[in-house]
């Protein structure tokens, strides 16, 4: 049986605001039906906190510290909480609703999606299975999480190694197309990621951070090898075309297609009214 062929871009490292522009440009093509399903590979100059879609700015984030830092920021179109994109593969996922291979509930085509990252863990060697919130608290800190901060709060069909979060991912459905992308940490430093955030006491920030440990962790916390960035693109790319049973074609953006991406992040994930708004 002959595999259906997607597109790979893998667009390197670009600004907060390009890296949102392109996945939705992508998404606006796929919908048109000029671009076929497209896997996307991505890095972050300058390394950049991203915060979801509904996430209130003044009440979580502390700005001061990502300006001191000299970090990126951009509110990304996907729902979920904040992100610290460092030392990281970052990966989009553009596929319509109606493919025949997506399920139509979220969490169901989240997991069909995430087949593909959990199969580059095993081809990197790592023991990664997928992890449903079983108890009614469980679920509830779904609808309600507690922290700002994306890898300290569960969700459905999470990526784990040895029970802790290794990859998180969000999504969301527009002009009748999914839209996934997420994060796969290399290494993570933890004392950078919670200076970004408001706490209401240096003892709540303090028990966050401890806890954090127990329920995240990065790839080369968990292996001898040295995990580069280039072998985790190997390993994921890889892993999508076996857990979708796709073929992934490279692609390269035209210029002109290039020049709409721009446009798009310029006028609007560059401004304030999009980032700081809620």
């Amino acid at each position: 049986m002959v595999k259906e062929t997607w597109r790979f871009i893998d667009s390197g490292n670009h600004s907060p605001s390009f890296n949102m522009a392109l996945d939705e440009a992508l998404l606006e093509w796929h919908s048109k039906g000029v671009f076929p399903p497209v896997i996307r590979f991505y890095g972050w100059n300058p390394a950049t906190l991203s915060i979801g879609y509904f996430q209130k700015v003044e009440k979580e984030i502390d700005l001061d510290a990502v300006k001191e830092l000299g970090l990126g920021f951009v509110r990304r179109p996907t729902g979920g909480r904040g992100v610290l994109h460092e030392h990281e593969l970052t990966y989009s996922v553009i596929v319509s609703e109606e493919h025949p291979n997506m399920p139509k509930t979220v969490t169901e085509a989240y997991r069909v999606i995430s087949e593909g990252i959990l199969k580059g863990f095993h081809f990197l060697g790592l023991d990664a299975y997928f992890a449903v919130p079983k108890t009614e608290e469980q679920r509830n800190n779904l609808k309600s999480p507690r922290s700002a901060v994306c890898f300290d709060a569960p969700s459905w069909y999470e990526l784990v190694v040895e029970g802790r979060k290794v990859a998180g991912s969000a999504q969301t459905r527009q002009q009748g197309v999914i839209l996934q992308h997420g994060s796969i940490l290399l290494d993570l430093d933890e004392d950078k990621l919670f200076r970004l955030f408001k706490y209401p006491n240096e003892r709540v920030k303090e028990r966050m951070q401890k806890a954090f440990k127990s329920k995240a962790v990065a790839i080369n916390e968990l292996t001898t090898r040295n995990i580069t960035i280039e072998m985790a693109k190997e390993a994921f790319k890889k892993g999508f075309e076996v857990g979708l049973n796709i073929q992934l074609e490279n692609y390269q953006l035209t210029d002109e297609e290039l020049g709409y991406v721009e446009k798009i992040a310029k006028e609007k994930y560059e401004k304030d009214e999009w980032n700081l708004r809620r």
